[in-house]
């Protein structure tokens, strides 16, 4: 494959169809890397051997494997609270081997991370769901480490001096940051560009999205995710800082809407967009 240039413009996309197919749509508006979501239904035997053959004939880079979980949902604060990532108890055992099975499947396509959302951390370290869900990260960290792969962690949930608290305690070299600067306004949990300058040191990854914030005056709700450079992130801000911390990965646009028409044609319009501010 051709080596990247700095600031590569990528995109997340999701495993499912056709391999060859769907690179084949990407790059035609524009992209030539990115993230592959593993969905939780999406069937990892035998899958991985189809996906590397597409990679290098469509010379298309994937940097990422990110996988999701039976079961989760977006709805608002509470339900992703109650159902996404590590922390609900009940299903941490299943996700976890889930999690590893990915990270075989990225080794074998030849994807050197993993990445996930492990859902909202206690601020109480000594909470009994923190040191449940720290053990799990460590052992995600070493069993991706023997994959020579590193772990990401997705941003959003915590602010950014929690997910540093986080880092720290749980001590593995492998593990990183996929930086998603409209998670966090969606969230509601604080200035991205600043998170930014807190975390730099542990981004492997990015996400390019955007939204505005939570509405006020009702509890639980989330913020709604806007076409890229069209809510409240500051894209220009963004790209800004990724220059000013020496973040030199690809610029992987994420956007989430039910029409893939739309959505195609919102990370085409994206990818110009980029374009422009990387320079």
């Amino acid at each position: 494959m051709q080596p990247l240039r700095d600031l590569e413009i990528g995109v997340m996309f999701w495993a499912g169809r056709d391999p060859g197919a769907t690179l084949r749509e990407l790059k035609a508006i524009g992209v030539r890397c990115g993230q592959i979501g593993i969905a939780g239904d999406f069937p990892l035997n035998g899958a991985a051997a189809g996906w590397k053959a597409a990679f290098q004939t469509e010379d298309f880079p994937v940097v990422t494997a990110f996988c999701a979980y039976n079961g989760e949902s977006y709805a608002d604060i509470p339900t992703v609270k109650k159902t996404v990532g590590f922390i609900p108890r009940q299903t941490r055992d299943e996700r976890e081997k889930r999690t590893l099975a990915v990270s075989d499947f990225a080794r074998e396509a030849g994807i050197p991370s993993i990445a996930t959302h492990i859902g909202f951390v206690p601020d109480d370290d000594s909470d009994i769901d923190y040191m449940a869900v720290r053990g799990m990260v460590r052992r995600v960290c070493d069993y991706a480490a023997k994959n020579k792969q590193t772990f990401a962690l997705e941003t959003g949930q915590e602010p950014a001096d929690s997910l540093q608290h986080f880092f720290i305690d749980v001590n593995r070299e492998n593990l990183r940051i996929n930086f998603d600067p409209g998670n966090m306004i969606l969230y509601g949990t604080g200035d991205p560009i600043e998170a930014l300058g807190v975390l730099a040191m542990h981004v492997g990854s990015v996400h390019c999205k955007d939204g505005d914030w939570p509405p006020t005056g009702v509890p639980g709700a989330l913020g709604e995710e806007k076409p890229l450079g069209q809510g409240s992130v500051g894209m220009e801000r963004f790209i800004g800082k990724l220059k000013a911390i020496g973040f030199k990965g690809p610029l992987n646009i994420e956007r989430e809407v039910p029409d893939p028409a739309q959505r195609l044609r919102d990370i085409a319009m994206g990818v110009k967009l980029l374009e422009k501010l990387r320079g």
